[in-house]
């Protein structure tokens, strides 16, 4: 396999990201932990049957086996080293290699630039066709090209052979315990500084999209290099919280913060509360007008997508399959689930079958929406200020 070169390709700014009436609760009920699938006894007889079947022919090749057997697959990874889309990456390859027919090597390999696009662009343009080259694209990405908010993506994220999300969990934007805004209904009634990265951001999206959409009153701070940076602003003094991060983020990298209190989440955004967080509001509940609340459809499944996994445009459908089977199986390991419990790494999982119908939605959801959605995401010069 060749060698991987990214030197070419354009970076860009990373983004955050309506439910369609399949993901939506059914009712307002705390979203309990997802438990590891297990297959009944219906399921576990249709492979049974086709191995009986197999076993009772003569012996034919499995061209998915042939060609993956001694090869070496690659993680494009679209961080550096460190955080949890290069831990979840990494993680993944330990262990999914076993149980893609063939048994091939992974190997993670970082490549960072433009908030994910610099990766996204080299699987999505450059990459073999051939199922080889595996990747977990931005969560941002997906409204990027919906909205068009920057033209050196190059590639379609339809066009993508999704794989599965290893978790999708839900974003907070939060405050330092000692802030005096405690709650959305205080933010809305004082400024209150909010750490973030860059323009382009997902920290600064979120918080100009809860200014533009629901009256607070945040003062996005740009400039910070990244989430860590942020957590010690806050807890510096610098500023009062931080624009956004994952609930499973916290778990991962701060859990004393949880666990002491030490931030107060304002609100959640993604499909339903997380089970830990029954009393924050989630945005998706919060009144609207009737010409704002597709706008919180839209947001809220923007979230859903997660961690997503995907492989190349253009490879085979049967390695496709292959690779989604072996995704599957992995996320059912226990020597996975024993690292991943070990690195306080929560997987929720989705198939690349829903996950590929909520990425087309996304970029596929009415223009007006996406226009309204991409003026909501843009902060007011005079909601934004720079680090000292």
């Amino acid at each position: 396999m060749k060698a991987l070169d990214a030197s070419n390709l354009p970076g860009g700014s990373a983004l955050v990201p309506a439910l369609s009436s399949d993901l939506q609760p059914t009712s307002p009920a705390p979203r309990q932990k997802a438990a590891p699938t297990k297959f009944c006894a219906a399921s576990r007889l249709k492979p049974l049957l086709a191995l009986a079947t197999f076993c009772a022919a003569p012996a034919r090749a499995d061209p998915v086996e042939d060609f993956y057997k001694g090869k070496q697959l690659q993680f494009v990874i679209r961080t550096p080293v460190g955080g949890d889309y290069d831990s979840y990456s990494r993680l993944l390859a330990r262990h999914m290699g076993k149980h893609i027919p063939g048994k091939p090597n992974i190997v993670p390999v970082n490549m960072p630039g433009g908030g994910g696009i610099v990766s996204a662009n080299f699987v999505g343009v450059a990459a073999p066709k051939d199922g080889t080259i595996i990747t977990m694209v931005s969560q941002g990405l997906p409204v990027d090209q919906a909205l068009n908010l920057n033209p050196s993506l190059r590639t379609d994220m339809r066009q993508f052979n999704w794989i599965g999300n290893v978790v999708n969990a839900n974003q907070l934007l939060v405050t330092w315990h000692t802030s005096k805004t405690k709650t959305l209904e205080d933010a809305k009634n004082r400024e209150t500084q909010i750490g973030s990265t860059g323009a382009g951001s997902a920290s600064v999206q979120l918080p100009a999209f809860y200014n533009n959409v629901l009256g607070t009153r945040f003062k996005i701070i740009i400039g910070y290099q990244g989430g860590q940076d942020v957590d010690l602003a806050m807890e510096r003094g610098e500023v009062e919280g931080r624009g956004t991060n994952t609930y499973t983020g916290y778990q991962t990298s701060k859990p004393h913060y949880l666990a002491q209190k030490l931030i107060l989440p304002l609100i959640q955004v993604g499909s339903a509360k997380e089970a830990e967080l029954p009393d924050v509001p989630l945005l998706l509940d919060l009144p609207v007008s009737s010409q704002n609340k597709p706008l919180l459809e839209y947001m809220s499944k923007a979230i859903t997508v997660g961690r997503p996994v995907g492989t190349s445009p253009g490879v085979p459908p049967e390695r496709v399959a292959a690779l989604r089977r072996a995704f599957d199986l992995t996320l059912l390991d226990p020597e996975f689930i024993a690292e991943a419990k070990q690195q306080n790494a929560e997987v929720r999982p989705m198939t690349g079958e829903v996950l590929a119908r909520v990425i087309k939605e996304l970029i596929e959801a009415p223009q007006d929406v996406r226009d309204r959605v991409k003026v909501a995401l843009e902060p007011k010069a005079a909601d934004i200020g720079q680090t000292k």
